[in-house]
């Protein structure tokens, strides 16, 4: 089970964000350099995960279902979704990472260790309705274990609206002060240096996997517009025989209210001893960009991501994930 943060390791925090990052911040904004400076700090983490490899050696079984999100994608929505269809629409918990491991928590930042069930110690599935178990995710497909037995269920949301989501919970979950100006937030996103690495990448990464019959590709888009059908759609991938009375129940526990009501249940926990730990769901909303970005930025990102899949040789459909500005 999770283990509650220990004091020490907010204190910690704190002094890392108000005396170490909070004066570094400054100066580079005087600089001009915060936008490569934070680029550069951000790649190396990616590199140093990559390299610790949080998945090596796990072999994934028939239980398994990977729930594959680039950050602040609806990763929490669709594992409300995907754990309460294994519980026909019954799942309880206290938190959803005392049922739902995440495998890259344990190799990320310090301040996340233990905040995760250890996949080892995940058994809940044994004893659930539907012999399942969910596991979170954001690594891009290249670094996550294949097996034709799991499931991999896919979320892909627009990258402006991406853009403005992980700003305000890296603000409000863990920078506050140390946060960086929106402009170098979102030209690190642009440059492929945010959180979670390049957008492209994971989209692409993903998107050229869709026809294996055990992985499923949704829009976040489409769980807004339409989420009893996506309901519907990832109960019958996951080949849950789901009676209607079961699809109404998931659907109104993943319904927005239940989930924002519930917040505390998803959220990282308190990070900084005197700051209420950041939202995890705050608007969950589409067309989101234009909150924090110029027309010209969430422009420049549709033609940025729509080039870089032609450059890969990917057919990904943009326009089908993404509403242009």
């Amino acid at each position: 089970m999770r283990r509650p943060r220990p004091r020490r390791v907010q204190w910690a925090l704190a002094a890392w964000v108000y005396l170490c990052l909070v004066p570094v911040l400054a100066m580079l904004r005087l600089t001009g350099r915060t936008a490569s400076k934070l680029g550069w700090a951000m790649r190396r983490r990616e590199r140093r995960v990559a390299a610790l490899d949080p998945l090596r050696g796990y072999a994934p079984g028939p239980q398994d279902v990977f729930v594959a999100t680039y950050p602040k994608s609806g990763t929490n929505w669709m594992l409300q979704v995907v754990h309460q269809l294994i519980h026909h629409g019954e799942g309880e918990f206290d938190h959803i990472h005392d049922v739902v491991p995440w495998p890259e928590a344990e190799r990320s930042p310090w301040f996340l260790r233990g905040h995760a069930v250890p996949l080892a110690a995940a058994d809940g599935w044994t004893r659930a309705p539907e012999p399942l178990r969910a596991i979170k995710t954001h690594l891009p497909w290249e670094r996550l274990p294949y097996d034709p037995r799991a499931r991999y269920v896919v979320v892909i949301r627009d990258p402006k609206d991406v853009v403005v989501s992980s700003y305000h919970f890296v603000r409000d979950a863990v920078l506050g002060p140390a946060m960086p100006p929106v402009d170098a937030w979102y030209r690190m996103f642009l440059e492929g240096s945010s959180l979670g690495g390049s957008w492209g990448v994971h989209a692409a990464g993903y998107w050229a996997q869709r026809h294996r019959p055990n992985v499923l590709i949704v829009s976040f888009k489409a769980m807004k517009r339409d989420l009893a059908g996506t309901v519907a759609r990832v109960a019958a991938f996951l080949g849950v025989a789901a009676s209607d009375d079961v699809l109404r129940r998931v659907c109104a526990r993943a319904s927005f209210a239940h989930m924002k009501a519930i917040d505390h249940k998803f959220h990282l926990g308190r990070l900084i001893p005197w700051r209420v730990p950041g939202a995890m769901l705050r608007k969950g909303a589409e067309h989101g960009g234009a909150e924090l970005l110029s027309l010209e930025q969430r422009r420049a990102l549709d033609r940025r991501f729509a080039a870089e899949m032609r450059l890969r040789g990917s057919d990904f459909p943009y326009d089908d994930f993404a509403d242009r500005a």
